[in-house]
Formats: structure tokens, C-alpha cells, sequence
């Protein structure tokens, strides 16, 4: 085989790759941008806020540990969004009736439908479970992002790597005479 077509097939090998990576690059940028703005605008329009530092409702081991770097904040990320769901509204729901296990409230408050104190607990459990849940669901789609933001780095530096090595395979096929062999044998 001419070396002058081995290095064509290779340049154009990693011309094609780059442009691949390119294209790998924006999809992953764009999504990691989707992922954080629609997690931040959905969590702006709760408008939940931690309380404020030294609050009595910070004051348990179970939630100040894990809320106080979130103090007085609005839950815009998802980790604080995590953080709340899992040491504010988690803890809260564990100190209810039934241990706020909605599943078994309502079972409660099935078997007892005259109960309007249980029927209250019923209500208040499923609000908070819901929350609880939908402030997850938002610290998933913002790991998401994460992982999309990260991955879009890798592959835009791998793009440019790529780039670079294109572009130093079409500077040797220009160099490299029409009529050289890739395995020539060696004369003595």
C-alpha cells in the first residue's frame, strides 16, 4: 500500500472523528445547560427556603448538620434540593403518625373514614411525600447535568486532541512522496 493513501485513510479517519466529537460536544453541552437552567427555574418557582441559621427548626442533629451551609438560601440546586428533602422534610414526615408512610396513613384512614384528625395526617403525608419526591427528582436531573457537563469536557478536549492530530496528518501526507510504500523491505 502507497503510503500516500495509508495517511489519506488516517487523516480522513480523524477528520471524521473530530467532526463526530464536535457534534458529541455541543449535544452534551446543550443538555448539560438544559439539565441545570430547567432544574433551577423549577426549583426558583417553589420559592422554598431554608430556614435561617440558629432557627430552632435547624436546631435537630437530624437536619442542622446537613441544612446549615444552607441557611437562609433559597433551594435552587440540586444538592440543597436533596439536602432539604432528605434532613427537613424526610425528618418531619418520620415523626409523624405511622412513621409518614403515606401507604400506611391512607390504610389508616381508609379503614376509619369518620377520622377527620387522620384524614388531616393523610393529607399533610401525602403533600410532604410528594414534595419530598419532587425535590429528588430534581437532585437526579441535576446529577444529570453534572455527569452531561463533565462528559462534554472530555470530549471537547478529545475533539481538540483530534483536531490537532488531523491537522498534523494532512502537514505529513504532504510531505511524504507519491511513490513511498507503507512496509517497503529494506534494501542492503
Amino acid at each position: 500500500m502507497r503510503r500516500k493513501t495509508f495517511d489519506w485513510l488516517l487523516t480522513a479517519g480523524g477528520a471524521m472523528l473530530t467532526i463526530v466529537l464536535i457534534v458529541a460536544g455541543i449535544f452534551l453541552t446543550l443538555s448539560a445547560n438544559f439539565a441545570n437552567s430547567n432544574v433551577h427555574s423549577q426549583l426558583a418557582k417553589q420559592a422554598i427556603v431554608v430556614p435561617a441559621k440558629g432557627s430552632p427548626a435547624l436546631a435537630s442533629p437530624k437536619i442542622g448538620p446537613y441544612l446549615d451551609r444552607y441557611a437562609g438560601q433559597e433551594v435552587l440546586t440540586g444538592p440543597a434540593a436533596k439536602a432539604y428533602a432528605d434532613h427537613f422534610i424526610a425528618v418531619h414526615l418520620s415523626e409523624m403518625p405511622y412513621g409518614g408512610v403515606y401507604s400506611k396513613v391512607s390504610a389508616a384512614a381508609q379503614a376509619d373514614p369518620t377520622n377527620a384528625k387522620l384524614k388531616a395526617v393523610e393529607t399533610t403525608v401525602f403533600q410532604g411525600t410528594t414534595l419530598r419526591g419532587l425535590l429528588l427528582e430534581a437532585y437526579a436531573f441535576s446529577v444529570f447535568g453534572e455527569i452531561a457537563s463533565w462528559a462534554s469536557i472530555a470530549v471537547w478536549v478529545l475533539a481538540g486532541i483530534m483536531l490537532i492530530l488531523t491537522i498534523l496528518g494532512i502537514v505529513h501526507f504532504r510531505r511524504v512522496s507519491a511513490d513511498a510504500e507503507l512496509l517497503a523491505p529494506k534494501t542492503k
